[in-house]
């Protein structure tokens, strides 16, 4: 593996740069990013952001004519913003017509790889058609220096197996330019990355890695500017960080949430564990709060594709423990369920409020989301649920038709009998417990993300359970 930082930066090709590493006058250069989902869309705006002019392609005409308009078709702290500022300074624009790419210098494949419908691999069908049709542009560049840099999350070989079929176009050349997204810290994640990682053919052949790096490196000089570092590596390798990561993070949460369980059964508090554990610097304290599990368009999908991917490969066992991850997971929101009936004396015709719907604050996902799913599983049994959150209603309502919502966090309180805090939005973090008591008919509370004071709650006359605690 080679190692390269912004100290280092690599020769700059293409000449169009926004800033280069060594502070030279700012240059635009033409982009485009194909699949303007949640990471498409955040990335093109960003690009835009840093003075590009950007093309974001999609086949999806309602999108891209709202992405046009200037409106979010998602909830993203501070997209919109960026997504405006491209637009008005001409910058940044939205099309369905690969035609329109053909004079681009850098392509970026922000596809989405779902599950498979039938197993856990990733679904690499939206980024195969992608890439087949970027293929029938191409050659009108007549040989011109032209980078593709992946951004989706692929099982490793997936960018080798690209590489093939672009680079027998002349001039093409791609890179695995891996994305680490945090949702609700998209645009910081994309503008002021902690690290870069590039996946090129052969880190070995010096000149062809000085080649697509400085192409690369001239679309992110002002990153680069502010001393980001920059890594290097072979393609596999690139893909393997980011599924690995994740994989890191899934195992962490389902780490503390197994402790959780042996809290329960022995008395212990697992805040107290946790707060001790992470103290130890070799552990940290992040993603070890317990409570109801992860979700999400990521973790869960890229665990369990990872898995199959090893599979594939013939070394499963190598990754069997993250089918306990997963499963500790999902045993956490059975758990949120049993502890409900628990308290109600069972759920038919109980009146549930659950305050989340989204996977996690500040954001409108409620793809694989525990909230969602707890709620589902309590009306599945029999209780009236209702669901509030300030943003993924309208998502909630496409997912799960029927399912009854409500915006108003008072009148969504209003007559329950039990309320299950399961998305830690900062409103419901900071809830009156004294006010909230005199909407509801019964003061029984469920902190699935372990962020209430229990004394202050209990002190106000509620009954209160949370996941790890006694």
């Amino acid at each position: 593996m080679t190692i390269l930082t912004s100290q280092n930066p690599g020769r700059t090709l293409g000449a169009e740069t926004a800033r280069s590493a060594h502070g030279t006058t700012p240059v635009r250069t033409t982009v485009s990013v194909i699949g303007v989902g949640y990471l498409g869309a955040v990335h093109a705006a960003s690009m835009a952001e840093l003075g590009h002019e950007v093309i974001g392609l999609d086949v999806d005409v309602d999108r891209v004519g709202a992405l046009n308009d200037g409106r979010a078709p998602f909830h993203e702290p501070g997209f919109e913003e960026i997504l405006r500022r491209g637009r008005d300074r001409d910058l940044l624009r939205f099309t369905t017509d690969y035609a329109e790419l053909a004079k681009v210098d850098v392509h970026f494949l922000g596809l989405g790889t779902p599950q498979r419908a039938d197993g856990n691999g990733a679904d690499l069908t939206y980024l195969q058609a992608a890439v087949d049709a970027l293929c029938e542009v191409l050659p009108a560049r007549d040989g011109a220096p032209t980078l593709v840099v992946g951004k989706s999350t692929v099982p490793a070989g997936t960018a080798r197996m690209l590489a093939d079929q672009l680079e027998q176009i002349d001039g093409v050349r791609l890179v695995w330019n891996p994305e680490f997204l945090r949702e609700g810290f998209a645009v910081k994640d994309t503008l002021a990355p902690d690290r870069l990682v590039y996946g090129v053919r052969d880190p070995e052949d010096v000149e062809e890695t000085e080649q697509v790096v400085g192409m690369l490196d001239a679309v992110y000089a002002q990153i680069l500017e502010r001393g980001t570092t920059r890594l290097v590596m072979g393609y596999e390798a690139a893909e393997l960080v980011k599924v690995s990561a994740n994989a890191f993070l899934a195992t962490k949460i389902s780490f503390i949430n197994a402790i959780s369980e042996m809290c329960e059964a022995t008395g212990a508090d697992v805040t107290d564990v946790a707060r001790a554990i992470g103290m130890d610097d070799r552990i940290g304290v992040k993603f070890l709060r317990a409570g109801v599990g992860f979700g999400g368009g990521c973790l869960p999908k890229d665990i369990r594709a990872f898995m199959a991917s090893a599979e594939d490969l013939g070394i499963g066992e190598s990754l069997a423990f993250l089918r306990e991850v997963d499963a500790i997971n999902e045993r956490r929101r059975a758990r949120v369920v049993d502890l409900a009936a628990e308290m109600l004396g069972g759920l038919e015709g109980r009146r549930v409020t659950v305050l989340g719907a989204a996977f996690k604050p500040d954001s409108d996902d409620v793809r694989d989301s525990p909230a969602l799913d707890v709620a589902c599983r309590l009306r599945t049994a029999g209780a009236a649920v209702t669901v509030t959150d300030p943003e993924a209603l309208g998502g909630v309502e496409k997912r799960v038709p029927g399912m009854p919502t409500e915006a108003d966090l008072d009148e969504a309180l209003r007559g329950a009998e039990l309320v299950l805090l399961l998305t830690e939005w900062g409103q419901y973090k900071e809830l009156d417990p004294a006010r909230v008591r005199e909407l509801v008919a019964d003061a029984r509370i469920i902190d699935g993300r372990n962020v209430l004071e229990p004394r202050q709650w209990r002190e106000a006359g509620w009954e209160v359970r949370s996941l790890g605690r006694p």
